[in-house]
């Protein structure tokens, strides 16, 4: 007996309802592969001097999303996964950053080592993907490169080696790359010629957004508004709006340059800035004026300040100066900090020092020499929240 056909026994309503179920889900399919590419092509100009590589889809994973924690990435041989459980501890409930806590040793290996792109480094961002590691690395030439630390991926060109993959979007020096979780297919970088760019995964394509005549040292943009960015130029912190293609509004902060800019991920409307005039501010951004906006708080220095960062709980601060400390503070009580000594003055051939927290794993990410780094590891051990489980270097 023949078996009934396919949608046999349904109504109108239903046939046309299966269809557009199937129609959505090979749509929604196709962006999924888009969006896990994580790389773009290049629109040449004519004065543009080099034409960008091609790229080509990565394997995609079939495991469930979860926060990535692999026995690589966290420096543990193979079979020792039982006795490092506790380490992915909750981020809830972080101990103070006067009490220690011990770590495991942390090892750099030279299978853990790539050179993503040409030249000194000078920003670095861990891209906030739940299901791999994703670095995204931008020079001093203007390349940006990807490196999908998790696979190894090569095609028939060469491309990809390694999993890694370069473009050069940027005329200058690259100060800032930024990545919001609520929009994956989207990527913002900032060049010191006064760029901004945008990287459109799903379209394949950088397209500047903004032109001044300030470069950009850094980016950011809250937790609760993707399409907006954050930026500094000179003194000043502008605000982008990509729903309106323009900067609509402009607060004058500091004195003088500012260095960094960074929102409380517990609290997406205050905000810390680092600056040249030797402080560090903490804003409500509910509060602002365009002059005379009053800071909720102010940590002043002896020197500059290079960088002001909170930990991904939102209950830490860790700033770095030019006075040779890296401090980090109890946003709920300043007077409990922990001030560590360091080389920060990293010279003319070397890329500023920053502390920065990996906003997925509590990771160090820094940008100074191997040996700073290495030397930094063992003061911060347990300094971190959880426990650091890598770091991440920039280096030439």
């Amino acid at each position: 007996m023949a078996s009934p056909p396919p949608g046999a026994g349904l109504t109108e309503y239903e046939r046309r309802r299966e269809e557009n179920i199937r129609r959505n889900e090979t749509i929604l399919a196709a962006l999924r592969r888009k969006a896990a590419e994580l790389s773009a092509s290049f629109i040449p100009t004519a004065s543009s001097p080099k034409r960008p590589k091609k790229q080509h889809p990565l394997a995609r994973t079939t495991s469930p999303v979860v926060l990535r924690r692999s026995l690589r990435t966290r420096g543990i041989p193979a079979g020792e996964s039982s006795a490092c459980d506790g380490a992915n501890t909750s981020l809830n409930t972080p101990p103070s950053p006067t009490k220690p806590r011990s770590t495991r040793e942390l090892v750099l290996r030279p299978v853990d080592v790539r050179k993503v792109v040409p030249g000194r480094i000078l920003s670095l961002r861990i891209l906030p993907l739940s299901d791999r590691t994703v670095v995204v690395a931008g020079n001093v030439h203007g390349h940006i490169g990807f490196w999908d630390v998790d696979r190894l991926v090569e095609d028939e060109d060469g491309d990809g080696v390694d999993g890694v993959f370069e473009y050069f979007p940027h005329r200058g020096s690259v100060g800032g790359i930024v990545m919001h979780p609520a929009m994956l297919h989207k990527i913002y970088s900032s060049s010191y010629h006064g760029e901004i760019c945008l990287m459109d995964v799903e379209k394949e394509n950088f397209n500047t957004v903004y032109l001044c005549d300030y470069p950009i040292f850094s980016l950011c943009q809250a937790p609760n508004s993707p399409s907006s960015l954050y930026f500094a130029e000179g003194n000043e912190l502008k605000l982008f709006d990509e729903r309106m293609g323009k900067v609509p509004t402009t607060w004058s902060l500091h004195d003088h340059r500012i260095n960094s800019i960074d929102f409380r991920p517990e609290n997406p409307y205050i905000f810390a800035t680092s600056s040249t005039d030797r402080t560090v501010c903490i804003w409500d951004i509910r509060r602002m004026k365009k002059k005379g906006s009053e800071s909720l708080k102010v940590l002043e220095y002896n020197k500059s300040i290079q960088s002001a960062y909170f930990s991904p709980s939102g209950n830490m601060l860790a700033t770095t100066s030019l006075d040779d400390t890296v401090r980090i503070f109890d946003i709920d009580n300043f007077d409990d900090s922990c001030t560590l000594k360091h080389d920060n003055r990293t010279g003319r051939w070397l890329s500023t020092f920053k502390y920065e927290f990996h906003a997925l794993s509590h990771s160090l990410v820094s940008n100074p020499s191997l040996f700073s780094v290495m030397k930094l590891k063992s003061m911060l051990a347990g300094q971190s929240g959880a426990g650091m489980t890598a770091i991440y270097l920039l280096g030439a």
